[in-house]
């Protein structure tokens, strides 16, 4: 099998490989494909579980499934990264303790079960070139996907948002991870072409084309980093502290005016976290309008002030992030550069001039490698449509 790098780039050798592998598995052919993505926040770290706003871009590293009905209330699932499979009864469903992929897919399917949504037995197979605990939502991109495959299997179908909602729910209660809304949104909502400037209060969206010559590039540590750790957990309960000693329900409810006034009734630590999220949420707003009129100075002061506040401020920052930090900004056409997802190891991103995007990727492969010790993964990446069925054959 090839490398999910050689698939990222190679949709018919995926596509090709993903039908040999349900066929080795399960026999037969597969009936339905589906697809999801992953995304990266170009801005708004933090922000979604303090219902403020995120610049999103989902992304063409994506999950796909191929899938076959079954008549016996059985679900069987191989995944061809971990080459790990899982079956259990749609009759019955529990975690699986120690195996946090098959709670995924258990999860999604428990939770649109609890929603009276008719559901069949099936084999999936399934492939992502997401790579997995970076900060590019894999774990919402099979999400997204599974939910999607199992309406088109079920006979039936979910406005994106409410899809979005219930796979939201499936992480936050059946895996155990709390996670906002962010990655679920950006997967099934996406749009070819489009960034995404998401209020995470009314879960509204605008669609912000970027400008001609601009291009996004992840650079990831490769150093994983799990979003239900501890520091996640504590990051969050500060920002609920934060919220009620201020007498509202989120901190997007914050006005950097009422924050000022307000700070000295804030244990220290709290206030540092409100300052970046007050600010944070604001520079997602301000990026949608600088990347749609090409005011490059502007992008790059809002990333530097981002990565500055995620650093001094709510602390999220690791020695490899540092690194990658340093190796992007001296790159060749580097116009901004930031964290990615929830910090703590994982991606990055930049925003780049697109005729200098191999010398970039080069660049910061060298710098960061020897930097680290570790070689990082660079590649651009492009706008992606939200979670679909699709033809196979449109890959190929």
């Amino acid at each position: 099998m090839k490398s999910a790098v050689d698939w990222a780039v190679d949709s018919q050798a995926r596509t090709e490989g993903l039908g040999d592998g349900f066929r080795r598995t399960f026999g037969g052919e597969p009936e339905l494909w589906a697809r999801a993505p992953g995304r990266v926040d170009l801005m708004g770290s933090h922000t979604d579980y303090n219902l403020g706003f995120v610049l999103t871009l989902p992304i063409s590293r994506d999950t796909w499934i191929a899938a076959r009905r079954r008549d016996d209330r059985t679900v069987r699932v191989h995944s061809m990264n971990l080459d790990a499979g899982d079956e259990f009864r749609l009759d019955a469903i529990e975690p699986v303790a120690g195996s946090r992929w098959c709670n995924y897919v258990r999860g999604v399917a428990a939770t649109l079960a609890g929603e009276r949504l008719a559901l069949t037995g099936c084999d999936l197979a399934i492939h992502s070139t997401v790579p997995l605990e970076s900060g590019l939502s894999s774990s919402a991109a099979l999400e997204c996907a599974l939910a999607t495959m199992f309406a088109a299997l079920g006979g039936w179908s979910l406005r994106p948002e409410r899809m979005a909602l219930l796979c939201q729910k499936a992480e936050n209660e059946f895996v155990g991870v709390n996670c906002g809304i962010l990655d679920q949104y950006s997967s099934c909502l996406g749009r070819e072409a489009c960034a995404l400037l998401l209020d995470c209060r009314d879960l509204s969206t605008r669609s912000v084309r970027l400008a001609d010559g601009i291009r996004v590039v992840v650079c990831n540590t490769m150093s994983r980093r799990r979003l239900s750790g501890s520091e996640y957990a504590q990051r969050r309960a500060e920002c609920e502290l934060g919220a009620a000693r201020l007498g509202v329900r989120a901190l997007r409810d914050v006005t950097p005016q009422m924050l000022a006034a307000r700070r000295p009734e804030l244990p220290e630590q709290v206030a540092r976290r409100c300052d970046f999220i007050v600010a944070e949420s604001a520079r997602a707003e301000s990026l949608a309008t600088a990347l749609t009129v090409n005011d490059r100075q502007i992008v790059g002061r809002l990333c530097a002030e981002s990565f500055a506040g995620a650093r001094d401020l709510y602390e999220i920052c690791s020695p490899a992030m540092v690194a990658m930090m340093e190796a992007m900004l001296a790159a060749p056409g580097a116009i901004g550069a930031r964290q990615a997802g929830a910090g703590f190891g994982g991606s990055m991103v930049a925003l780049v001039d697109a005729a200098s995007t191999d010398a970039f990727c080069a660049a910061v492969g060298k710098a960061y490698g020897k930097a680290a010790g570790m070689v990082p993964e660079t590649y651009p990446v492009e706008a992606a449509q939200g979670a679909e069925v699709f033809d196979k054959y449109r890959c190929s």
